[in-house]
């Protein structure tokens, strides 16, 4: 396990770092450039002095980004977080060249200490355990397991294993293993909220906290989620951006105050419009904030068949979804009027429903009986159209249906959802009719691209008896 020590001495100098900019002078005018520092006053070790003065000089942009953060301020150093034990895996050998340095002041055998760049959810638990711990129980930090237990593209091998690297797994995560003492490129980088890291934890802070500076403000802007949560399947960020709260996050965003405490963000003090940070993990009136996404969902609308988020088998969530739909509208009642939250609730129950017997449940019935008859191929998936077919209905325009209706996005709930749902419908039963009434195979694509994946379920992310 790795350890970091905290226990940091007193240091009796005081050492000036400059981060940009000219010395300043007694006679430097009023609107000239000053010289901005980063001072070292106390409780950082000569090996944590050591990190800050190479990163200064090797890597000048991640210093000034760390010296910006509230880490900085609170003398949180390059150590704290990257220092590993020296039998640690992920410890990075080519890192210990820069301790027989001649040209470098600090590169020094005496400085030398193990470091590792991956910095995982339990290191950071370390000042952060409520954090930590919330994100663990969350689909965040399990996604990956998620999709290793439900995706065909995964489980039926219909990608290569480079495809998965360049994308499912930038936002899903890797699993992140050493290969001859270094970490190879088809494991990272990676800050994809689900990865698998050496020492078990799995997810990673900065999918969100960018590093250096593990803004606040950064992981509270709906741009932070809409790096993953974007595009035909998942566009959350497209519908935030129609609904009414992201025409006022667009007009008054640039009033909000993104750096209230963490806990004290306050909606009609900090902030006018909500954010998807707001709504999902913030704290607001009597709720308290959570780094679990899971928490004040009432629908899993993300399923192929819409259910409470606690009876999705994939990865049942530990909650009442009574007590988070609660939640949800105490937030939701912090701008708006009790009538308006209830009528909004029961829109989005009726989407559901209808979502569920109309599209998705006719459309799942035909498709299992096309597999009962031998008309479709149960080998692989997507190599026959009304696959396809029936796997969009629900993936893409299904999706966007609920979607936009839960975040009150109207031109998402119908012109990209279920007016397309009703397209998507009507040529996936009229293949499907065709097949069976004339008891016809589908014609299955013999050239289907790149369909090379590893089909094995990994054991990091499945262990035995899930």
């Amino acid at each position: 396990m790795r350890r970091v020590f905290l226990g940091l001495f007193a240091m009796g100098s005081l050492i000036s770092l400059t981060a940009m900019g000219s010395p300043a002078t007694a006679q430097t005018a009023p609107n000239q450039a000053k010289q901005k520092e980063y001072r070292i006053e106390r409780s950082i070790p000569k090996e944590g002095i050591a990190c800050i003065e190479c990163h200064k000089k090797e890597s000048s942009a991640i210093f000034v980004d760390w010296a910006h953060s509230r880490h900085a301020s609170a003398n949180i150093t390059c150590i704290d977080c990257h220092k590993a034990e020296e039998f640690d895996p992920d410890v990075s050998k080519e890192h210990y060249k820069q301790y027989e340095r001649s040209d470098q002041l600090f590169g020094r055998k005496e400085f030398k200490v193990p470091v590792t760049a991956v910095v995982t959810p339990k290191d950071c638990s370390r000042c952060h355990p409520d954090e930590a711990k919330q994100y663990s129980r969350s689909k965040h930090a399990n996604t990956l397991e998620i999709i290793w237990k439900i995706d065909p593209w995964l489980n039926k091998g219909m990608n290569s294993d480079f495809e998965r690297v360049s994308g499912c797994f930038h936002c899903h995560g890797t699993i992140v293993k050493t290969k001859d003492g270094k970490l190879p490129p088809d494991v990272w980088p990676n800050v994809g909220v689900g990865r698998i890291n050496p020492d078990g934890s799995r997810g990673s802070c900065t999918s969100c906290h960018t590093r250096h500076r593990f803004s606040v403000m950064e992981a509270r802007k709906p741009e932070a989620c809409g790096q993953c949560h974007l595009g035909p399947d998942h566009p959350q960020i497209e519908i935030y951006m129609e609904s009414k709260h992201g025409d006022i996050y667009t007009a008054h965003g640039d009033e909000y105050n993104w750096n209230a405490s963490p806990g004290t963000w306050t909606p009609g003090v900090d902030y006018r419009g909500p954010t998807c940070a707001s709504c999902h993990m913030s704290g607001a009136g009597s709720v308290l904030t959570s780094h679990d996404v899971t928490e004040r969902l009432s629908w899993e609308i993300q399923a192929p068949l819409t259910v409470r988020p606690e009876n999705f088998k994939p990865f049942p969530a530990k909650t009442n979804w009574k007590v988070e739909r609660d939640k949800m509208k105490a937030v939701c009642m912090q701008c708006h009027g009790k009538l308006w939250v209830d009528d909004h609730y029961a829109k989005l129950d009726r989407v559901v429903k209808e979502y569920n017997e109309v599209y998705f449940k006719p459309a799942k019935a035909k498709l299992d009986e096309l597999y009962a008859k031998g008309l479709l191929d149960k080998r692989k998936f997507f190599d026959e159209k009304v696959e396809v077919e029936y796997y969009e209905l629900w993936h893409h325009e299904g999706r966007r249906a609920r979607m936009g209706a839960a975040m009150m996005a109207p031109d998402y709930a119908w012109w990209h959802g279920f007016y397309e749902c009703k397209k998507r419908f009507v040529s996936f039963m009229e293949e499907a009719n065709g097949l069976i009434k004339h008891n016809r195979k589908a014609y299955r694509a013999l050239d289907f691209p790149n369909a090379t994946g590893n089909t094995t379920k990994p054991p990091e992310v499945l262990p035995k008896g899930k």
